[in-house]
């Protein structure tokens, strides 16, 4: 699990037009935390080391220490809300954690093994990735930065579903948790389409539209 400290300062001067007038400053980004026996608590985060921390990949999958006038509390992303053609943040959401309660949280697949895939390299499949991302629960001790995935021994015309993932200790798929029928495929390896089948499959659909206008 990665590390990942920010600091933050209570907000007092609430409303959207403080939220602007704060973005606008360009120092600090308008923020929230809530969950647990507290109440919800604004923020506001240093902007430049938030910008940086959101660069990695782990930083949405990771328990983060969030020091807010000096008190440190854990938590997890919950959402980022961007603006529709700047590239800002205009806002963030926290949800505290506990570490005797289980999270459910996204974290990334990672696939390894392409260049020594057996369907891939001996057998001349393709790769189609269908989940990039996989919902777990755990305890924030046993969550990881992400899954993994290896197909160096997987061979042409195999798909790979959310059982065949190996897990780490202590942590569940909660759309296994739903039952056989959530079991959904994760990647597969497929025979490249010819030119000639990609372009019957362009006939196809054009007539299946056809049909349906009328």
């Amino acid at each position: 699990m990665s590390d990942f400290t920010l600091n933050a300062s209570a907000r007092n001067d609430l409303g959207k037009g403080a939220s602007r007038r704060l973005r606008r400053a360009n120092l600090e980004v308008p923020a929230i935390v809530y969950g647990g026996e507290k109440a919800p608590q604004p923020i506001s985060l240093d902007k430049a080391p938030f910008y940086k921390a959101i660069e990695d990949e782990s930083f949405f999958s990771s328990v983060l220490n969030l020091v807010i006038d000096g008190k440190k509390e854990q938590v997890v992303v919950r959402d980022l809300q961007r603006h529709p053609y700047k590239p800002v943040i205009t806002h963030a959401d926290f949800m505290r954690v506990d570490a005797t309660h289980a999270i459910t949280i996204n974290v990334p697949l990672h696939v390894v093994g392409e260049e020594k895939s057996k369907g891939i390299k001996d057998q001349g499949g393709e790769l189609h990735v269908l989940s990039n991302e996989i919902q777990i629960s755990c305890l924030p001790k046993d969550l990881p930065d992400f899954l993994e995935v290896d197909i160096t021994n997987v061979e042409l015309g195999t798909t790979l579903h959310l059982s065949d993932l190996t897990l780490p200790a202590g942590v569940t798929l909660v759309e296994l948790s739903h039952g056989a029928d959530h079991d959904n495929a994760v990647l597969s390896i497929t025979k490249p389409k010819t030119r000639g089948e990609a372009a019957e499959g362009e006939e196809g659909e054009g007539e299946e539209g056809e049909g349906s206008a009328e």
